[in-house]
């Protein structure tokens, strides 16, 4: 079974991959242009737009008639992941160097731009009666979104960040659109109010799953596969579930350490050598594992995704609701 659905996905990906690709058309400067497309087809898991489509045939529609709407998705990701990486400072993204780095930070800060219009362009193809509604839901993930981001760089600046208040940036820097793929193909697909309920919840609890994933990924994760470098967030002094959570139980000499890697600010990568780098992480990793830290983390990612999983008993038995099911457990097992 878990062969047929991966393959499904994969069909569904493809499918995305073939509607994006003549989006970026000639006529605009070619650094523009090149840039918005190498952000295009440069890959990545296509997981939101996937959902959009799975929604829309648990709901009742098809993945057909949410294509557009799966693609405005995955363009409007593509952008944060754009400006997302200007602000980090990344040096690359899926083992490829960034736009601000391949080109430079203007072209990055206008094909970011070009992509968020390319993305309502395509929204509107959409076929649905009420087609304003769905530019409305669409609106608001993406001022979610850039609230969620706002929240994380003000976090940079606090040493008083509660795991509560990160919960909350992130259910709209990385939740909102995955509760936005969920809602939109559960409404083009024509769902009943439970049944969009339902799939929205879903998206929200899957969201907050994937984002403390992502998390433990930075530390536990093979560099080749997660496609960045390991220990950024450390790094960076990013204020995640487990640097939270060290602040809260370290003590000694520990709680010490934590409080330098909060004093870390966003570009600190630049100020050190590979070797420090590997022994700042290494040293990180050490205290997350020995406060439990990192188990801690993968029980919160697994009663997310139980929380998920169980809205999906409110949407009616189908070959996709089964295939959602399936995504969200294999997303706890994911190395990217």
């Amino acid at each position: 079974m878990s062969r047929d659905f991966t393959q499904r996905i994969n069909r569904l990906r493809l499918r995305v991959d073939s509607y994006l690709a003549p989006l970026v058309v000639p006529g605009v400067p070619h650094a523009l242009r090149d840039a918005c497309g190498y952000v295009l087809t440069s890959g990545g898991k296509r997981l939101r737009a996937v959902l959009v489509m799975l929604s829309s045939e648990a709901a009742g529609g098809t993945a057909l008639q949410a294509l557009p709407a799966a693609a405005a998705v995955e363009i409007m990701h593509n952008f944060t992941l754009v400006h997302d990486d200007v602000m980090d400072h990344a040096p690359s993204r899926r083992g490829t160097p960034t736009v601000h780095v391949k080109w430079d930070l203007n072209t990055a800060l206008l094909a970011g731009d070009t992509l968020l219009a390319v993305a309502y362009k395509v929204l509107l193809r959409t076929r649905h009666a009420n087609l304003r509604m769905l530019v409305g839901l669409f609106t608001r993930g993406v001022h979610d979104v850039c609230e969620g981001q706002a929240m994380d760089l003000a976090f940079e600046k606090r040493d008083d960040v509660s795991v509560e208040e990160y919960f909350d940036m992130i259910s709209r820097k990385t939740g909102r659109l995955i509760t936005t793929s969920t809602e939109m193909g559960a409404r083009i697909g024509r769902g009943s109010p439970r049944t969009v309920r339902a799939l929205k919840t879903f998206g929200a609890h899957l969201g907050r799953a994937f984002q403390l994933q992502d998390d433990l990924l930075d530390v536990i994760g093979d560099e080749r596969q997660f496609g960045k470098a390991i220990g950024g967030d450390i790094i960076e002094g990013k204020r995640t579930f487990l640097l939270l959570t060290a602040l809260e139980r370290a003590h000694g000499s520990d709680r010490k350490l934590v409080e330098r890697v909060l004093q870390r600010k966003t570009g600190a990568a630049e100020r050190l050598s590979a070797a420090e780098r590997r022994s700042l992480v290494r040293k990180v990793r050490a205290l997350y594992e020995s406060y439990g830290i990192i188990a801690a983390t993968q029980q919160k990612v697994a009663a997310y995704t139980r929380l998920a999983r169980r809205s999906l008993d409110a949407v009616p038995a189908s070959s996709a609701r089964e295939m959602l099911h399936w995504l969200s457990l294999s997303l706890v097992h994911r190395a990217s």
